[in-house]
């Protein structure tokens, strides 16, 4: 039976500017079995899931579920969970964390709490994060089967590894691109990338440095910009996490004029265009096939 990840592949359908957008996450351990919406269909209160839902909405905060990879006990009691706040934008990127006694605390973050973390200031809340590289892998299998069948043994393999700091998630948009993986504390998204290849790219992260290989996007910025950001990279050779940064978009669908800066006074305008002329393909399993949009960076001018 044909995936949407392996119809995907057959048409070559390429991963760049496909990553949520999102400029911070906020990321609640939570073991067990995951839903399809799994905010709200988890052993996670689902109160506490719809509240953080409404608070997060329109704020740039993405709010997704962590576990650790392997077997997931079904606790039902009281337990200590890890979470992370993660903010994505260049020169501004940070992750704090910490062990809460019970998902209570996390009430506190109210609309007004998300839209000051969606603009990137954490007020002190919880403690720097300082540790290795996070990589969170999706495994969601009741969102799409791509991702519990390709997603979780890359997890295993990169926790068996010690690669990282690794945690499965749950969606993180674009299963056809199965497996996905989100990286810390920069916010770029990878798909179709095996386990040798994510090493390689967490050993370049541990640097600063970004690689571009089945990247997919940083999630801070929109398609066009995730489009015009690694096309940029790809021309100047430019691997600096944060030596990029969007810094204006104008024009409207099909068309866009995206204006990227580099750190050292640099800037470049850079042309993305919208095809529709594609095949259809399934967003994710069981999904009627549509046309999905393909982002192109068809001009980079040096300004």
């Amino acid at each position: 039976m044909s995936t949407c990840s392996t119809a995907s592949r057959a048409l070559a359908e390429p991963p760049a500017a496909t990553a949520a957008t999102a400029r911070t996450w906020l990321l609640v351990e939570q073991p067990g079995p995951w839903g399809a919406k799994a905010l709200t269909d988890s052993r996670l209160d689902p109160v506490l899931g719809r509240a953080l839902e409404r608070a997060a909405d329109g704020t740039g905060v993405r709010v997704a579920l962590i576990r650790r990879p392997g077997r997931h006990p079904d606790r039902h009691g009281p337990a200590l969970r890890r979470v992370y706040l993660a903010h994505t934008l260049p020169g501004r990127s940070w992750v704090r964390t910490a062990l809460l006694t019970g998902p209570d605390e996390l009430y506190g973050l109210d609309a007004t709490a998300m839209a000051t973390l969606g603009a990137g200031d954490h007020g002190g809340l919880w403690e720097p994060y300082g540790g290795d590289p996070l990589a969170l892998v999706c495994t969601n299998g009741r969102r799409d089967r791509c991702c519990a069948a390709l997603g979780r043994p890359l997890a295993a393999e990169l926790a068996a590894s010690e690669a990282c700091e690794v945690w499965e998630t749950t969606h993180i948009g674009g299963h056809r691109f199965a497996p996905t993986l989100l990286v810390l504390p920069y916010g770029y998204v990878y798909g179709r990338l095996g386990g040798h290849a994510v090493k390689g790219v967490l050993d370049e992260l541990r640097r600063g440095r970004i690689a571009t290989d089945g990247c997919r996007g940083r999630s801070a910025w929109d398609r066009p910009g995730q489009a015009a950001d690694l096309a940029v990279r790809e021309l100047t050779g430019e691997a600096g996490a944060d030596a990029l940064a969007v810094t204006g978009t104008a024009g409207a669908a099909p068309r866009w004029s995206v204006t990227v800066a580099h750190t050292d006074g640099r800037s470049w305008r850079v042309t993305v265009t919208e095809d529709t002329d594609v095949p259809p393909v399934a967003a994710s399993c069981g999904a009627v096939p549509a046309v999905q949009p393909r982002m192109t960076a068809v001009d980079v001018t040096p300004l």
